[in-house]
């Protein structure tokens, strides 16, 4: 058994073999909190099991690094907050790796495919309502105008990793609620069907919260931290084309960016 220790000399009951990255979490001073210490050791237990492999019970991990249960709890859920860990029925098993979503102007099931997995959306809503002021300045329409509202699951190999909200005027692409099959891609229905080439995009990044109803579509629970994405995009002429709202979980996503120096040093 693996006895947890958080007093004495610095990092002791830390195997020494782990991680950097996580050894930086220890404070100079040595006084690691237990959680803290037992979130170290599964971790290393993490790491050499497979993915879809099943942990141990909390009480045998508990007897495991003679630690309490509780303890054992919150370090559990700190690994499943960070997308290590998932629930599979009753029990928990290790994650696959995150998705690597880059930011730049491709569609999600682009980036999806790229990663081998099966991309896929599930449609909630799709309509048309009368355009509020704010929404209406982004989009360059008058208030009032008509536009598309969209919302759907992203699917991920038929897991349900996100929720999108779309929005574009009505007169773009007036037969959006007839000729577009919500299961696919949106940007290859607006190149491909109605001729509209994209030219740019501006993307803003927060973690968030998912609402009781963007969690209860998700299949998360309330407290998972999200990733969301607010895009809005330009045509090849400059004009705004649509709103997006993204939403994906921030356990099975992270992102990823191609930056260039300017040579100045």
């Amino acid at each position: 058994m693996t006895r947890v220790s958080t007093t004495g000399t610095p990092h002791a009951g830390i195997p020494q073999d782990s991680g950097a990255p996580v050894r930086a979490g220890v404070p100079e001073h040595g006084r690691v909190p237990k959680y803290y210490a037992v979130r170290i050791l599964l971790t290393d237990l993490v790491s050499e099991l497979a993915v879809g492999a099943v942990l141990p019970t909390e009480r045998e991990l508990a007897e495991r690094f003679g630690a309490a249960r509780e303890t054992v709890r919150q370090a559990l859920r700190d690994l499943l907050l960070e997308g290590r860990l998932t629930r599979r029925g009753r029990g928990t098993v290790v994650a696959g790796p995150k998705l690597a979503q880059p930011l730049a102007l491709a569609s999600y099931t682009e980036g999806v495919r790229r990663q081998g997995l099966r991309p896929g959306r599930t449609l909630v809503d799709l309509r048309s309502w009368p355009c509020p002021p704010q929404l209406a300045n982004e989009l360059r329409v008058n208030p009032g105008e008509p536009v598309w509202h969209m919302e759907r699951v992203l699917l991920a190999d038929d897991e349900r990793v996100g929720l999108e909200s779309t929005y574009i005027a009505v007169a773009r692409a007036p037969r959006l609620d007839v000729d577009f099959d919500p299961d696919s891609t949106f940007y290859g229905y607006l190149r491909d069907e109605l001729g509209i080439a994209f030219g740019d995009a501006e993307e803003r990044l927060e973690t968030v919260l998912a609402t009781p109803r963007e969690a209860l579509l998700i299949g998360t629970p309330p407290a998972l931290p999200m990733l969301l994405i607010h895009r809005t995009s330009r045509d090849g002429e400059g004009r705004p084309l649509e709103r997006v709202r993204s939403l994906y979980r921030g356990d099975r996503f992270s992102f990823t960016a191609h930056l260039e120096g300017d040579g100045q040093g």
